[in-house]
């Protein structure tokens, strides 16, 4: 188990780690009953297969673009109609974001260590996000990798928190839900906590966690 001294930061992942992604379905409800959990889950996978691609192909846009155009995709794909005014508030939606219900009280318990957020997001996106969940406090900073124009898992996005928080790869405890960001910080060099909520199977890349958790609140017991 890491003790205090070996870890100065916990850096974590935004979206689907410490908010939660499909707390949108309220609002995806709302507009196309009985096909909000469809939209939401399939406005999400193509959100990350843009992500991917776009990096790939060296075509980066800004990640509410990337998320806009995925809303849109998903939209025509379950030929839902989906007009600028409802596509506005639907992303709006998304800057507003529930923390999962242990967020709070798992970050309070950090308070003696750097605590940040590296994400995909833009700053905007996560300091619009942030203070809507009242979780100012809570964050020492807001990384963005819209400031290296290329998404996670590349290893330049994780050099970000290195940079920002003047701390080496062996004191950054990494914290995400997602197996794409648990590969890449593991292949960093970062200490890797996956919050694994679903009992998923690892992803077969060669690269496996330190630690893997049910919920954040589970940090706890590694300070």
């Amino acid at each position: 188990m890491d003790q205090p001294k070996k870890l100065k930061a916990f850096v974590f992942d935004a979206y689907g780690t410490v908010f939660d992604v499909h707390s949108v379905v309220e609002l995806t409800e709302k507009f196309f009953p009985g096909k909000g959990s469809l939209v939401s889950q399939t406005w999400r996978a193509k959100q990350i297969e843009y992500m991917f691609l776009r990096s790939l192909m060296g075509r980066y846009v800004p990640h509410n673009e990337n998320t806009e155009a995925a809303l849109i995709y998903t939209c025509k794909f379950l030929q839902l109609e989906c007009d600028a005014a409802r596509r506005t508030q639907l992303m709006n939606g998304y800057l507003e974001l529930k923390p999962f219900p242990e967020a709070v009280a798992a970050l309070e318990a950090l308070s003696a260590y750097k605590r940040a957020i590296l994400s995909v997001g833009t700053k905007s996106m996560l300091t619009a996000m942030v203070a809507h969940a009242g979780m100012e406090h809570l964050f020492d900073s807001l990384i963005s990798v819209d400031a290296v124009k290329i998404y996670k898992p590349h290893p330049s996005t994780y050099q970000l928190v290195l940079d920002e928080l003047h701390v080496n790869k062996s004191e950054v405890g990494f914290v995400t839900s997602n197996y794409f960001d648990v590969a890449g910080a593991k292949s960093f060099g970062f200490k890797v906590f996956w919050i694994n909520r679903s009992n998923t199977v690892p992803d077969e890349l060669g690269l496996l966690p330190d630690h893997v958790l049910q919920s954040l609140d589970e940090l706890k017991q590694f300070i």
